[in-house]
């Protein structure tokens, strides 16, 4: 059996243009075929199409108290972006690996893969996990069905290390993102005849101004401790997109906006979207005593569970004692932490690069942060001998 290098992990598995709005299935069979040339077996979990799949394994004895390492398969589009190199093969220049993924997250996971054979090697006496998802970069959305799954067949790990890029730092905290569609429907007519119509537009407004007093009346507000070691430390509201209207005399018959929230792990997602949809609602009822095909109708899109620091956490504990590292440590983005944390696993984030090269035209990891987080993750599978 031919052994693989990490960096040549790397390389298949950048070579896979795992765009999220594309199937991930060529990857996760090169990963399952990978899996099983050193007899480990590894199971499927499914999107709703069937054309994207989770993959997770367990190497070494089925028992309580090993160590997830996790990991997404997806990644952001090139399109549009002004790459000198091929997106997907890695190239390797002035000491960094160049390729889409190289850093988030696809280096995480060659590195995760490469822990199986030296796992193997060394005995553990408890497992090494692995559990690559799909659909990350759109809201986490392929995560919670694996985690169900793993809950289900797997016996519980004592720890779960997200490898998001976090230059090796541990990562104890990350906020929550909560988002809304939204489509505000009005009646047109020429503009000349205001009152008689309903204007899409002119009602989204009313929603633009509860999210800019929204953020007012937050921002106004003392943080709590957890929040506080977020920056900003407080929760924010944003439109980000919004279109709609015909021409510029006749009323708007739609408008689509989005509002999304991201909650430092001190705050709670939930509390602001009851309020939103209290807003929705209302704002639906007038439409409709105006007009019977006026009205709001609304969805919410995704939900990301923050990351809340664990007091003596097993995972932090873990990744502190390997790294040396005692700062405390948290970020503005989302991961699964959070939702393996709502699952009953203790969660850290820990993974090489650094997040400022995700999702950018030649996105690239530093070679010697993909040998050091190989160094780590044997440090890791050290500890379950």
């Amino acid at each position: 059996m031919t052994q693989l290098s990490a960096r040549a992990i790397l390389d298949r598995l950048v070579s896979f243009p795992t765009v999220s709005r594309d199937s991930n299935l060529d990857l996760v069979d090169w990963v399952e075929h990978y899996l099983g040339t050193h007899g480990v077996s590894a199971r499927r979990v499914y999107d709703a199409t069937g054309t994207k799949a989770a993959l997770y394994a367990n190497v070494g004895p089925e028992v309580p108290g090993g160590v997830v390492l996790s990991g997404h398969t997806d990644v952001v589009p090139v399109d549009g972006q002004d790459w000198t190199t091929d997106p997907w093969t890695v190239t390797e220049r002035d000491g960094k690996l160049f390729g889409r993924g190289t850093c988030d997250m696809k280096g995480f996971d060659a590195l995760a893969l490469a822990m199986v054979p030296y796992a193997l090697d060394r005995g553990i006496t408890r497992p090494l996990q692995l559990a690559f998802s799909y659909d990350e970069e759109i809201g986490c959305v392929g995560a919670p069905p694996m985690i169900d799954d793993m809950v289900t067949h797997l016996p519980r790990a004592a720890a779960a290390i997200i490898g998001e890029p976090t230059l090796l730092r541990p990562v104890t905290g990350h906020n929550a993102s909560v988002m809304f569609r939204i489509h505000v429907h009005g009646f047109e007519v020429h503009s000349s005849k205001l009152p008689e119509g309903v204007s899409a537009i002119h009602e989204a407004g009313r929603i633009l101004h509860w999210v800019n007093e929204a953020n007012a009346r937050i921002q106004a507000q003392t943080p709590d401790p957890v929040s506080a070691l977020f920056d900003p430390p407080f929760t924010t509201v944003h439109v980000g997109m919004i279109q709609g209207g015909t021409a510029h005399n006749i009323t708007a018959k739609d408008c689509h906006l989005n509002v999304g929230f991201r909650c430092p792990a001190g705050d709670d997602p939930e509390t602001y979207a009851v309020d939103l949809t209290e807003v929705l609602e209302a704002l639906d009822a007038s439409l409709r005593a105006r007009h019977p095909k006026a009205g709001v109708t609304f969805e919410r899109n995704f939900g990301v569970p923050g990351l809340r620091p664990e007091a003596e956490g097993t995972a932090e504990t873990l990744i502190r004692r390997l790294t040396g590292d005692n700062a405390p440590h948290v970020v503005t983005y989302g991961t699964e932490a959070g939702q393996f944390q709502e699952r009953g696993y203790s969660a850290v984030v820990c993974g090489p690069g650094d997040i400022a090269q995700a999702h950018q035209p030649d996105e690239w990891i530093a070679k010697d942060q993909f040998e050091a987080g190989e160094a780590l993750l044997r440090r890791v599978v050290d500890t379950l001998v």
